[in-house]
């Protein structure tokens, strides 16, 4: 076991999200964090509790008739001079690596698992909890992955729901993911006499040039609407400061909206770089995880938007709800980070969407139908 500070599942929402923030836990180092969250399940006395990697499972097993399955990832993406956390009470921001993404998430779960996961409670739905590892990288590595190599069982339900970042509200489905590399090759040269060579960093030109005019489609599902990107995120070249380079990588990120499957997203990307691939240059799809539907009209999912009382919206980006949308059970993102701090240096998470996110998921897994305040009410 680590020592870092038992964690406290009676503990106020903002109390451990502080706490899970001040856990550094980068993907790939989330172990101490993970012993801690598995202590204090374990320590509730009405869990089945079981460690998968650094996953951590837990689940009632009270005989009723429905299983909801809550997710959240315990890692972040690296630490940019923003933990331990840092709390504004003149703003009501709590700032912080993960306190969107998604540890605000995190601390929801442990709360429900503490008000839930002790012998005598009596939820409406035998509930699942799982935390688990590696979410921000590449999907081999994905903890819930493994869960659902080694533990499948573990991840049936009749809903699953992701504590992502939505800001309150609840975002249907998931975008898919694609990340290509794409190589020009050329021919080293003395920089004094560069017409002996070719260089490949002017060779990749064309290929900026498709990214920069390339028109994002937009298509609407179930109401919800997901706009597809593709983007450079990395380019690579240059040997030294005297060399005409020889080779140039320009790696991209292709979003794509949950109608395309993987096979029809990699597809696409060869058609948008057809003139570079002619001209020499190659492609190699380096990652790809497909989308997820919005699966609003599944009844368990229709009946949480209902519970939750306000429309769902499209998610965009890729969450685990298409892992769960793999397996055909319905799934959503609800959680009380805001999506759009994720991944930022300011990320942080607004104090006052904490406990009404909680609130909302204690009236649907106790079987009230209480309805949160909108985004506009909250305002």
């Amino acid at each position: 076991m680590s020592d870092l500070t038992p964690l406290d599942p009676s503990a106020d929402v903002l109390t451990l999200t502080r706490a899970l923030v001040d856990a550094p836990s980068v993907s790939g180092s989330e172990g101490p964090l993970a012993d801690a969250v598995e202590g204090a399940l374990r320590a509730l006395g009405g869990l089945e509790v079981e460690r998968v990697g650094d996953a951590v499972l837990a689940r009632t097993d009270l005989g009723l008739p429905t299983r909801v399955v809550l997710a959240g990832h315990l890692d972040t993406v690296p630490i940019a001079d923003n933990v331990p956390s840092r709390l504004d009470e003149a703003s009501g921001r709590l700032y912080g690596c993960g306190t969107s993404d998604m540890k605000a998430g995190d601390a929801v779960m442990l709360r429900l698992a503490g008000r839930f996961g002790v012998p005598g409670a009596e939820p409406a739905h035998d509930l699942t909890f799982v935390f688990y590892d590696n979410e921000e990288v590449e999907s081999v590595k994905n903890g819930l992955g493994r869960v659902a190599r080694e533990r499948r069982g573990w991840l049936y339900g009749d809903l699953a729901i992701l504590l992502e970042p939505t800001d309150g509200e609840i975002e249907a489905g998931c975008q898919g993911t694609l990340r290509a590399v794409l190589e020009v090759s050329g021919r080293r040269a003395h920089s004094a006499r560069s017409w002996l060579g070719e260089n490949a960093i002017h060779g990749a030109a064309g290929i900026l040039a498709t990214l920069a005019a390339y028109e994002a489609r937009e298509v609407e599902i179930d109401g919800c609407r997901y706009r597809e990107g593709l983007n450079a995120v990395r380019i690579e070249g240059g040997v030294a400061g005297n060399v005409i380079p020889d080779a140039c990588t320009v790696t991209v990120n292709f979003r794509y909206a949950p109608d395309r499957d993987e096979d029809a997203a990699e597809a696409h990307v060869r058609e948008v770089f057809v003139g570079a691939l002619a001209a020499g240059a190659t492609l190699a799809v380096v990652d790809n995880a497909g989308g997820a539907l919005p699966g609003l009209s599944e009844p368990a999912a229709a009946a949480f938007v209902a519970a939750v009382g306000r429309p769902a919206r499209a998610k965009l980006g890729w969450t685990d709800v298409a892992r769960f949308a793999a397996f055909g059970i319905p799934a959503v993102n609800y959680g009380p980070g805001d999506p759009q701090l994720a991944h930022t240096r300011e990320e942080h998470v607004l104090v006052e969407r904490l406990q009404p996110a909680e609130d909302a998921l204690v009236a649907y897994l106790s079987g009230q139908a209480v309805r949160p305040p909108t985004s506009q009410e909250r305002a």
